[in-house]
C-alpha cells in the first residue's frame, strides 16, 4: 500500500509538468472555458503555449461567460486562437451553428472545432440517423459560412455510442493520454487535463498541435 501511495503521488506530481518532446512543426496549445476563471495571457504565452481553443457555445442559445474576455486576453497576447462549440443532442444542428456563428468573431486564427461527448450532455438519447443528420448540418452551416473545415474532437464514449468519425472526414483532435496517438491521423492531439499552465489557476487541458501535411 505504501509503495502505491507513492506511485500514485509521483504520477500527480509529476503528471502536470509533464509536456512531450516536440516534433518539427509542432506546437503547445491550451482548451479553456469559464471553467479556468480569468486567465493572465501574458503569463500564458510567455509559458511556451502558442495557441488556444476557447468554449463559445453549447446547443442552441447559451454562450460560456468567459468566451469574450478569453478571446480578446489571447489575441492581445498573441495567442493563435480557435473557438469550440460543444453539440448537445437535443437540439437541432442548424440551431446550434446558428448560435455559434453568431457568436465567435470573423477573425480566428485556427479552424472551428466541434466537442461531441456523452459526458456532460443532456439526458436526450437520439438515434444514429439523428446524430449523422444534425452533426452533419451544423457541420454545413458553419463550413459554409467561416470557409474553414471543422476540426472534430470526438469523445472515446460517444463514438461507442454514436460511431460517425470514419464517415465525417475531417480533421481530428485526438485524446489519448500522455502517449502519443499511434497509426492515427491527428491534427491537435490533447493528452492531458491536469497540466499546470503559467496563467491559469488550477489544472488544464494540454494540446500538441502539428502542421498539415
Amino acid at each position: 500500500m505504501v509503495l502505491l501511495a507513492a506511485a500514485l503521488l509521483a504520477r500527480f506530481v509529476w503528471l502536470p509538468n509533464y509536456r512531450p518532446d516536440l516534433r518539427p512543426g509542432e506546437r503547445y496549445g491550451v482548451d479553456v472555458s469559464n471553467h479556468q476563471g480569468e486567465i493572465d495571457w501574458e503569463r500564458v504565452v510567455a509559458d511556451d503555449i502558442g495557441f488556444a481553443y476557447i468554449k463559445a457555445t453549447e446547443g442552441g442559445d447559451f454562450v460560456d461567460r468567459s468566451f469574450e474576455r478569453n478571446w480578446k486576453g489571447a489575441e492581445a497576447a498573441g495567442v493563435d486562437r480557435g473557438a469550440y462549440h460543444f453539440f448537445t443532442l437535443s437540439r437541432p444542428g442548424a440551431e446550434q451553428a446558428e448560435n455559434f456563428l453568431r457568436t465567435v468573431p470573423a477573425d480566428p486564427e485556427l479552424p472551428p472545432a466541434i466537442d461531441l461527448e456523452l459526458g456532460g450532455n443532456c439526458a436526450t438519447r437520439p438515434d444514429q440517423a439523428w446524430i449523422d443528420r444534425e452533426v452533419g448540418d451544423f457541420l454545413a452551416a458553419v463550413e459554409a459560412e467561416t470557409g474553414e473545415r471543422v476540426l472534430l474532437y470526438i469523445g472515446p464514449e460517444f463514438e461507442d455510442v454514436y460511431p460517425i468519425k470514419e464517415g465525417l472526414d475531417r480533421p481530428i483532435w485526438h485524446r489519448r493520454f500522455v502517449l502519443r496517438p499511434d497509426g492515427e491521423p491527428w491534427s491537435v492531439w490533447q493528452l492531458q487535463s491536469v497540466a499546470d499552465v503559467d496563467g491559469i489557476d488550477g489544472g488544464v487541458d494540454l494540446n500538441v498541435m502539428r502542421r498539415p501535411a
